[in-house]
């Protein structure tokens, strides 16, 4: 079997590299005492422009923050002749927001994979939430080192119990390395030693023991602190040695310069094992409680060093066993009574350290080898396809009720709080009407009709004595002048006809065939595309309800005709598309051609629709997953364009346009496309995580290069709202 890892590996110094490295000789270990063939090579995460002098066993490397190496390591994994990848995860090792990035690879991998998380955190951020679950999904196991993690992974994270493994972080097997350890150091002689190690930053909470050891040199004036480690490199790039500059002042500040050593060193792993074997105690005392698992704390027991720690998560679940005492975060009052009182008790502090050096034999790297391995070869012999997305059953307005005021639906959020600063929009309340009842007509959920009211008294208002409509309306209730717009104009046309068709009541019937009809004669100040496909929609709605209306017939002909002299104005060889760029809310332009010729049979519009849709179709299917064209640089007579940001509403356009493709066509394969054109806002998409946020019920605003656009305006929810309402109609993706 062989087995490629990645991770952070030697001479990189940080606790995964050192973890990394312990890992795969334990496995190397396990594999030759128990006569299993294996083969192992590591794949190494470098940070940013850094290099290092990796061993041979190093075969690729991975820069932190470029997003074409992951797909590029990919394809070197599948190539490598590897039956298993296992993955040593922790947020701030890969690229992009809460390392997004890794994404990237492991939607590519074509082997098992298993991965050991080495942070699980009880309230992740949205990026953290997600990019955790979807490498869970991709994972046939995943290893946690604390069993509080389960719970955690379980409740949080929806990771399957069956799928987690507990292996416990593994330490040096000290009992086998007797003879190889050093001496006391010189400067350790005649003393109590408390030792703290590690790379040193702010979290650690050095100065609490600093501060407590007053009150300990009182009472045990030959105690001596050694802080041993080097300031992590990260620290370092951002805030340089100003935070062990402050610790040394604190030192001279309590005139402690004869108890405190800092040794400013990364020390390999058997002059660790001396110093902790020599050293009487040892403090970890971290700020943080969320802390699922540390390396260093587990070493430090397994040397028999009476540990004294904070209640982070690894510490309140490991010490309770009787393996070491607790003291409350920055109470460095209490740490001090606590360490005084053990050290006024000789046979209670050996004791203590005994009782932990026993426990550390458990733990050992030879036997978490051997789980680890056992672990691998279950996963090849067992391995999973990845399951499609888990999509809710549930169909929520809530975010939109959230962004709704008395006046009616505001346009933009920050996060997911209403602003007020961009006022109101004709385009999102009518959309969002129109999504209420598309909603209730396909028995999806139950019409609201005050909230229907206030987006239809919006679009009331904002229809002129012409009968035309103006778009913007602030906060502070003014409308704003020479408002036209062909999309909002269309919006609220496609709105009202699907009103007259499927009014709830006479009373709103009565009211929206009196609007269309003020603005009906409008139709023909439009001058894009966009604006006639939405007025199609409407017009067909209307055509529902009133077959026989000659002028209504005539005018989708029009404007289906129009979309046709269009595509051939601008097509080139190479180029099929009705304008000279590919922009925003393309698939609903097509959408409209595929339902005009339901209507009127017309062969040209099934044509241009069919060309139309497979130009689209090339452009945004690249991937097995729908990659839209991103609004920082729209696609201009196949000029170069960029992915980012893509929005939501593209996504909607995409699912539009397969509705109506098959309904057309009754080609089964436009439905599944539909589908995968859906299951964007699930993650597969080119970032691989949610746009829709499960929640908040809301959908984030767009795709990043490296993250989600966490705001949650109106358009991006009505979009995916409309979208589930469509599939679902059509009997994807359908509640139980």
């Amino acid at each position: 079997m062989k087995i490629l890892v990645l991770g952070n590996y030697p001479p990189r110094q940080c606790g995964i590299a050192t973890f990394t490295h312990n890992l795969v000789e334990s496995i190397k270990t396990a594999a030759s005492h128990h006569r299993r063939k294996i083969e192992i090579g590591v794949i190494a995460m470098n940070d940013k422009d850094m290099t290092y002098p990796y061993p041979s066993i190093v075969e690729k490397t991975i820069r932190d923050d470029d997003a074409a190496a992951y797909a590029d390591a990919a394809d070197y994994i599948n190539q490598s002749g590897a039956d298993l990848l296992l993955l040593q995860h922790e947020y701030g090792i890969f690229g992009g927001e809460s390392g997004v990035m890794l994404l990237n690879l492991l939607r590519r991998l074509k082997i098992p994979l298993v991965s050991t998380f080495h942070t699980v955190l009880e309230k992740p951020s949205f990026h953290q939430r997600e990019v955790l679950r979807r490498i869970a999904t991709y994972s046939d196991y995943v290893i946690i080192m604390n069993s509080l993690a389960i719970g955690f992974l379980k409740e949080v994270f929806g990771v399957p119990a069956e799928k987690i493994v507990h292996i416990p972080h593994g330490v040096p097997d000290f009992e086998a390395c007797f003879e190889n350890l050093g001496t006391r150091p010189d400067s350790w002689k005649s003393r109590k030693v408390m030792l703290t190690f590690g790379l040193i930053g702010r979290s650690k909470g050095i100065e609490t023991v600093i501060r407590a050891l007053p009150a300990i040199v009182e009472k045990n004036p030959d105690i001596l602190y050694v802080v041993l480690g080097k300031t992590h490199p990260h620290v370092i790039r951002l805030a340089g040695e100003e935070y062990r500059n402050m610790l040394q002042d604190l030192v001279v500040k309590l005139n402690l310069s004869n108890h405190v050593l800092f040794d400013n060193r990364y020390v390999d792993e058997l002059e660790l094992m001396s110093l902790l074997y020599h050293a009487d105690l040892y403090v970890t005392p971290y700020l943080n409680r969320a802390q699922i698992t540390s390396g260093t704390l587990s070493y430090a027991v397994s040397g028999g060093c009476a540990v004294f720690s904070t209640p982070y998560w690894h510490a309140e679940e490991l010490l309770q066993q009787g393996l070491g005492i607790l003291f409350d975060f920055q109470r460095s009052d209490m740490l001090a009574q606590k360490v005084n009182a053990l050290l006024e008790m000789p046979e209670d502090l050996e004791t203590l350290q005994k009782k932990a050096f026993e426990y550390g034999t458990t733990i050992t790297w030879p036997k978490s080898g051997l789980r680890y391995l056992d672990t691998l070869r279950l996963a090849v012999s067992q391995h999973r396809s990845v399951l499609s997305p888990d999509i809710p059953a549930e169909y929520a307005t809530s975010h939109l009720r959230r962004l709704t005021t008395s006046t009616g639906l505001l346009q933009h959020a920050k996060g997911i709080i209403p602003s007020f600063e961009h006022g109101y929009c004709l385009d999102d309340n009518a959309r969002a009407a129109l999504c209420l009842l598309m909603a209730e007509e396909a028995g999806i959920e139950k019409l609201d009709n005050n909230l229907l009211s206030t987006y239809l008294a919006f679009v009331a208002h904002m229809q002129e004595e012409s009968g035309a409509f103006s778009n913007y309306f602030s906060f502070d209730r003014k409308k704003y002048d020479q408002d036209f717009s062909d999309d909002a104009y269309g919006r609220a046309m496609w709105l009202l006809g699907y009103l007259i068709s499927h009014a709830p009541c006479d009373a709103l019937f009565q009211t929206a065939h009196e609007m269309f009809h003020r603005s009906l004669p409008h139709v023909g100040k439009l001058k894009y595309a966009r604006g006639y496909a939405n007025v199609i929609f409407g017009l067909l709605e209307y055509h529902r309800k009133f077959p026989d209306q000659e002028r209504i017939i005539h005018a989708i002909k029009n404007l289906a005709d129009s979309l046709c002299l269009r595509y051939h104005q601008h097509k080139r060889d190479w180029w099929h598309w009705f304008e000279d760029a590919l922009t925003y809310d393309n698939g609903l332009i097509p959408a409209s051609l595929y339902a005009s010729y339901q209507l009127l049979r017309d062969e040209n519009y099934l044509t241009v629709a069919e060309t139309t849709r497979k130009f689209l179709e090339s452009k945004c299917f690249v991937n097995p997953w729908l990659s839209l064209i991103g609004n920082h640089r729209w696609l201009r007579f196949d000029s170069n364009y960029e992915l980012f940001a893509q929005q939501p509403i593209d996504a909607f356009a995409m699912v539009a346009m397969y509705e109506q493709a098959f309904a057309a066509t009754n080609n089964t394969e436009l439905l599944e496309k539909m589908g995968r054109a859906y299951i964007w806002f699930y993650g597969e998409n080119d970032l691989n995580i949610n746009v829709f946020d499960p929640e908040t019920k809301g959908c984030n605003d767009g795709i990043e290069p490296r993250n989600i656009n966490r705001n949650q305006g109106a358009e991006s929810t009505i979009a995916y709202l409309l979208a589930t309402v469509m599939v679902r109609r059509n009997g994807l993706f359908t509640a139980g």
